[in-house]
């Protein structure tokens, strides 16, 4: 009894080790990359970040230089499969083991069938009725030459490589539909990058590659369903089913959806409910279902739901962006890894082979350039729009390797003809960009977007005020809006300068007869409008894809515009505005372009300072107080990257620019609290300053001014200070617009335009038209051998004033004096900022000039304006 007891304990210590040693894993020198087909989530997640890794980091360097993401999806599943890693012994067996691969396809085709829903989102007929002719010329063309060549090569390619026991009419379909198919996902992309979405040859081009995408996917359905079928009834019988399901979504299940949609309100609002994100959801699994059973591949079930989707109200971008990041981060690189790790570089081993591969991209690219740019051509396009339209059409991509694989799945294809495929799928989709920016360059581009029409109608559509772009005081201001925190700022500079003095103002003058005459002048200060720009930044989502491709759509309902929108309406301001969807670093060149078709004559940048007083110190937080202060650890990455745009900004744009530092400037009060403080030192940056200065106290609601010339008696730089100044720097990546000390002559004549600014506002006998601005403007001349540190002990004052009243806000305009500037303040400044404690590398100066960093670093009130006059070379 005593021997069974033991047996037993023994057997159940037996038993709970194997359980803890189960449950213990790595802790019990368990493998966690060894398959567990009960278990085999460990493995997924190894494969999962191996391929994500590797598509992140080619897709880094492939971006430099304008390459799309899918370059770097099967680059990096080339490497990981038998090409390259796969040499490496036991990597594949271990990472890629064969019994491991149903579950990465079956995650992978989830994936690809989600992200052709996306596609059939992004399709969106209404583009075909720009252009129409012309794209449809062009599209049908493109696809008839590039099938009959596509064809032709696929004779040869058969009888070299392929087992005759594959059907040689399938096999010469799929060749052709390969050939023929343009991939209108990254045509998109290729094209909202290279910023040609608003112009003929990108509207053109879109157009042209719907159709072509459509009919390409009719005859891939074809061909899966001949291949698919038994024999030929069964094909037709499959085609003719599928062509009714087809049907049967775009008609009463897409009337269906929008019902839906009108109850639930979410094509009213812009926004998909739960409700309809679990329809929407189950409909592209169940559509993918159907087309499977019926013999049609199940891709082809997301993407004709993808169809049905309205893109009323901005409602098509708002699904997308629940979508896009799990398919295009996570799902989508798995599919294109497996044609990476399915394609083996190292069976093109011979010249025969590489012959046809090369054949195969020449063939292919000129099936498609030659006939879509002499089609082109015959429309009306020049030699340079008509090379840009054949070699955009000539982009594979996404759906090339989509065909292909479905190819190697069904048998069509083999390891060799696949890789073959793959390598020049890869080659033309390479070579488009470059291509396009070879053939047709940004300056030889003709934009007829949104913004350029629109400013084109503007002042014949809507009266708006004209004016020359030398009129001392502004009328046309073109605005630039990427964050709704920018708005306050705006609309409060907006409204004082929206002022009511265009009214005719009375003047009396003494005649010969020393009677009164009333004598009526025109008010040099006109009513303003408002060209406002609103920037998006262009990212790897698709969502962003088609902001760019529906910017019209968007528009009408982005809240900024919109508030922007209401606010002129409210102040009797006209407002025009357009939208630009690019990547932020060509947010200086969209704007220069918007700011030139707009004819405006300034430009104003708004900088919303965000942040607590804790970190601001005394003078509060500002856009640059991470610079100031080295002594504590934190990120100055964004201020740069920050004071690089709006340095670009001030390089870049070809009128006057005023750059808004928002500080509080409308938490409380009415444009009557505002008084504002300009420090006068000289040179057609003040100059500018004095006269929006003026401009600002037009309009009789009570706003005040302080405007104190000051003069240096004494001179502090060092020689080292004065030399650094007199070195013309214009660097074109991040410009410092640094043009040195000018000639005696051109001294000489900005003194004495200095002299005539300063005397007609402040002259007893001033413009008639003037005196009610110039009568709420205090004017005050100074001398000082340390003249930044007078500007600072003279806004403390008037700050301590404005605290005590409790009614006045206070606003510094300073001019940036980067450009001929009159003087060097370099030497004071280093002291002035020692004094305070704090030190910069020379970012804030090169942003907001010496003048401007003294009055930041010391302390301002609600806000800041630094305007720079523009340069004529």
């Amino acid at each position: 009894m005593g021997a069974f007891a033991d047996e037993i304990i023994q057997l159940g210590g037996q038993l709970v080790s194997r359980a803890a040693s189960e449950q213990g894993g790595v802790l019990s020198g368990d493998n966690p990359a060894r398959y567990q087909p009960t278990n085999p989530m460990r493995l997924w997640i190894i494969q999962l970040l191996v391929i994500i890794g590797m598509t992140q980091l080619l897709a880094i360097p492939l971006g430099k230089i304008k390459q799309p993401r899918v370059i770097a999806e099967v680059i990096g599943g080339i490497i990981l499969g038998p090409t390259v890693m796969g040499r490496i012994p036991h990597f594949s067996k271990t990472i890629f083991p064969p019994e491991s691969l149903p579950l990465l396809v079956l995650t992978s085709n989830i994936g690809i069938t989600l992200f052709l829903f996306l596609v059939g989102l992004e399709v969106d007929v209404r583009l075909m009725k720009r252009n129409g002719r012309s794209a449809a010329l062009i599209s049908v063309l493109g696809l008839v030459v590039p099938l009959g060549l596509g064809a032709a090569i696929a004779v040869p390619l058969y009888h070299t490589f392929i087992s005759h026991t594959v059907n040689f009419g399938y096999f010469i379909l799929f060749v052709a539909v390969a050939v023929g198919i343009t991939a209108f996902p990254v045509l998109c992309r290729i094209l909202t990058e290279l910023k040609l979405l608003d112009t003929t040859v990108g509207v053109v081009v879109l157009a042209a590659g719907v159709g072509n995408d459509v009919v390409g996917w009719v005859l891939l359905a074809l061909t899966v369903t001949l291949v698919n079928a038994s024999g030929g009834l069964t094909a037709l019988y499959v085609f003719l089913v599928g062509i009714g399901y087809v049907i049967f979504m775009l008609w009463p299940v897409r009337w269906a959806f929008r019902f839906l949609l009108k109850k639930s309100g979410s094509l009213a609002t812009g926004q998909p409910t739960t409700l309809v994100m679990t329809v929407t959801l189950l409909m592209v699994f169940v559509s993918a279902f159907l087309t499977d059973i019926i013999g049609i591949h199940p891709i082809f079930g997301g993407f004709v739901a993808g169809l049905i989707i309205p893109h009323d109200n901005g409602f098509a971008i708002a699904l997308v962006e629940k979508f896009e990041d799990l398919v295009s981060i996570l799902l989508l690189p798995l599919y294109f890894a497996l044609s990476g790790l399915r394609t083996n570089l190292g069976l093109l081993n011979n010249g025969i082979t590489w012959g046809y591969t090369i054949l195969l991209c020449v063939v292919s690219f000129l099936a498609k350039f030659l006939p879509c740019a002499i089609t082109a051509k015959f429309c009306g396009f020049n030699f340079r729009e008509s090379g840009a339209i054949g070699a955009l059409m000539s982009c594979k991509g996404l759906v090339e390797l989509i065909v292909l694989n479905i190819g190697l799945q069904a048998g069509v294809l083999d390891t060799r003809t696949f890789s073959m495929f793959v390598l020049h799928a890869l080659v033309l989709t390479f070579i488009t960009t470059p291509l396009t920016i070879l053939v047709y360059p940004s300056r030889h581009r003709a934009h007829i977007g949104v913004s350029q029409k629109e400013n084109r109608d503007l002042a014949d559509v809507e009266g708006l005020p004209g004016g020359s772009s030398d009129d001392e005081f502004k009328t046309r201001f073109a605005v630039v809006l990427d964050k709704l925190e920018q708005l306050p700022a705006i609309m409060t500079i907006t409204q004082l300068l929206s002022n009511p003095s265009s009214r005719s103002v009375s003047a009396f003058s003494e005649s010969s007869t020393d009677e009164k005459t009333s004598i009526r002048e025109v008010s040099p200060f006109r009513p303003v409008s408002m060209d406002a720009l609103r920037l998006i930044e262009l990212t790897e989502r698709t969502s962003a894809v088609m902001m760019s491709a529906e910017a019209d759509y968007v528009l009408q309902t982005d809240p900024v515009v919109s508030v922007v929108r209401t606010f002129g309406a409210l102040n009797h301001v006209p407002v025009r505005a357009s939208i630009s969807v690019v990547n932020h670093g060509e947010f200086s060149n969209s704007v220069a372009r918007h700011v030139d078709s707009s004819s405006s004559q300034m430009l104003l940048v708004p900088w919303k300072a965000t942040g607590n007083d804790d970190t601001a110190g005394p003078a509060g937080f500002n856009p640059f107080d991470n610079l100031f202060k080295r002594t504590i650890a934190t990120d100055h990455s964004s201020e740069v990257v920050n004071s690089h745009y709006i340095r670009k900004l001030f390089a870049e744009t070809k009128v006057d620019v005023c750059l808004i530092i928002d500080r509080g400037l409308s938490t409380s009060g009415t444009p009557g609290d505002q008084h504002i403080f300009l420090p006068f030192f000289g040179g057609p940056d003040d100059r500018l300053a004095l006269s929006l200065v003026v401009q600002l106290c037009a309009g009789g609601s009570g706003v005040t001014a302080t405007i104190v010339r000051i003069k240096k008696t004494a001179t502090t730089e060092t020689p080292e200070s004065i030399e650094e100044v007199k070195t013309t720097v214009h660097n074109t990546v991040f410009p410092d617009t640094v043009y040195g000390y000018q000639s005696t002559q051109t001294r000489l004549a900005s003194d004495t335009a200095d002299d005539l600014a300063w005397g007609r506002y402040t002259s007893k006998i001033a413009d008639a038209t003037l005196r009610e601005a110039v009568g709420q403007i205090k004017f005050n001349e100074e001398h000082s051998d340390k003249p930044l540190h007078f500007v600072q002990t003279f806004i403390s004052t008037l700050r301590t004033r404005s605290e005590e009243s409790r009614s006045r806000r206070l606003l510094v305009v300073v001019g940036r004096s980067r450009r001929m500037a009159t003087e060097s303040h370099t030497a004071e400044l280093k002291e002035l900022l020692s004094e305070n404690h704090t030190s910069v590398g020379g970012e804030a100066s090169k942003t907001l000039g010496e003048v401007g960093t003294a009055v930041i670093s010391g302390g301002v009130g609600e806000g800041v304006l630094v305007v720079q006059a523009k340069f004529n070379a």
